[in-house]
């Protein structure tokens, strides 16, 4: 398989808007951006990871594209949009494609539209039904940049934007591009929120990952972006692994048999042993099956090494939860101390679960070379990918 590297990186979630502050927060686990909220669902608060940064305006003559979702990528392309421009110079702008993952896209700026139609049976003026169209967010990138090559989006529940490498490696490998902006973003809105509630799977409190105490997810947004190219960088893409074990539309296999051939097939792209994998970001959205299935798999495969759920920090941010992860790894990969992000819970271990190996804070793995993150979607669509440091 075509090698491809992660050549620039650019994010903004609940732990703050681009890579310094963001890093900072990651290895502190702080968690002071996971917050009550009113507004989602009826009469009831609700623990949510918001985006509290300044988010850019949308430029007048890409007016068509507002949506806060929108926005919040934009935020993050604004990060790298000196490489991009950079890589549209060197390859032309044919040459430079889009792949970006969201699931709610604009749903949230139609909220309000929708209840006023219900409400009055007229939409009010400037309601676009295309802001919740998720190819907007492709669609909105190429035309911020100029493009005039291959540009979409892919929603595939929580594993959107971890999809997008695959499908961008393959657009490099078969010639259609020389780069790619990958990643995703993702915001909240009421429709999600109360989806997950009638499912009773939202936790009214921070959320628990495998502690026996877990019950259930908090919800955030966010959006990380990457260039990827063939041009050689401090990090690799060194293995992708996928599934789809279709074991029921909305409960993992509760034998995580879908989740450990993700990861066994990243590793063997990889060609790393399961001793090299320095450090694993979980799925970990601690609702009680994930978690029980999560842990089987991992342990099984990678046994005692060091992990943690970063979902406390940011909430699962969704369609955007699997570039925010890579990103973590990313910030992992050329962090000088070492520092693994921390897991933060009540320190109780389910007696059920196998030992999974949780990061304290202050834990550091200066010479992990290799680490992987699991993103996990519902209807079974499973997605594990391996990042490499690599020398310069």
């Amino acid at each position: 398989m075509t090698t491809v590297y992660l050549n620039a990186l650019g994010l903004i979630n609940p732990l703050g808007a681009r890579k310094a502050a963001v890093g900072a927060a990651l290895f502190a686990g702080d968690s002071s951006g996971m917050k009550p909220a009113t507004g989602f669902l009826t009469e009831q608060e609700v623990m949510v990871g918001k985006v509290t940064a300044p988010l850019p305006e949308i430029p007048d003559n890409l007016k068509k594209y507002d949506s806060r979702n929108n926005r919040m990528l934009l935020a993050a392309l604004q990060e790298i949009e000196p490489d991009i421009r950079a890589a549209i110079e060197t390859y032309g702008a044919k040459r430079v494609a889009v792949v970006l993952g969201t699931s709610t896209s604009g749903i949230s700026d139609n909220e309000s539209g929708i209840a006023e139609k219900v409400k009055t049976g007229t939409f009010p003026d400037g309601f676009d039904y295309d802001r919740q169209d998720n190819a907007s967010l492709a669609l909105f990138a190429r035309s911020y940049f100029g493009l005039e090559g291959l540009a979409m989006s892919i929603s595939t529940a929580c594993t959107s934007s971890a999809k997008t490498l695959t499908s961008a490696r393959r657009m490099i490998a078969a010639g259609l591009c020389d780069a790619a902006i990958v990643g995703g973003a993702d915001t909240l809105c009421r429709l999600t929120l109360n989806g997950f509630g009638s499912l009773d799977l939202l936790s009214p409190t921070l959320c628990n990952p495998f502690s026996r105490n877990r019950n259930g997810i908090n919800i955030g947004e966010g959006a990380a972006v990457f260039l990827m190219s063939r041009e050689k960088a401090p990090v690799r893409v060194a293995g992708i692994g996928e599934t789809s074990d279709a074991h029921h539309m909305s409960t993992p296999d509760p034998e995580g048999t879908g989740a450990f051939n993700a990861m066994r097939r990243a590793l063997e792209a990889s060609g790393l042993a399961p001793e090299d994998i320095g450090y694993l970001n979980l799925h970990g959205t601690a609702t009680e099956l994930n978690d029980s299935m999560e842990a089987k798999a991992a342990f099984e495969l990678l046994g005692a090494v060091p992990c943690s759920s970063t979902k406390p920090l940011t909430g699962h941010t969704l369609g955007a939860a699997g570039s925010t992860e890579l990103a973590f790894l990313w910030l992992a990969l050329q962090e000088e101390s070492g520092a693994l992000p921390p897991h933060v819970w009540d320190g109780e271990a389910d007696p059920e679960l196998p030992p999974v190996n949780l990061v304290t804070r202050g834990t550091q793995a200066p010479d992990a070379r290799a680490m992987m993150t699991n993103s996990f979607a519902f209807g079974g669509n499973n997605i594990s990918v391996i990042l490499s440091r690599e020398e310069a």
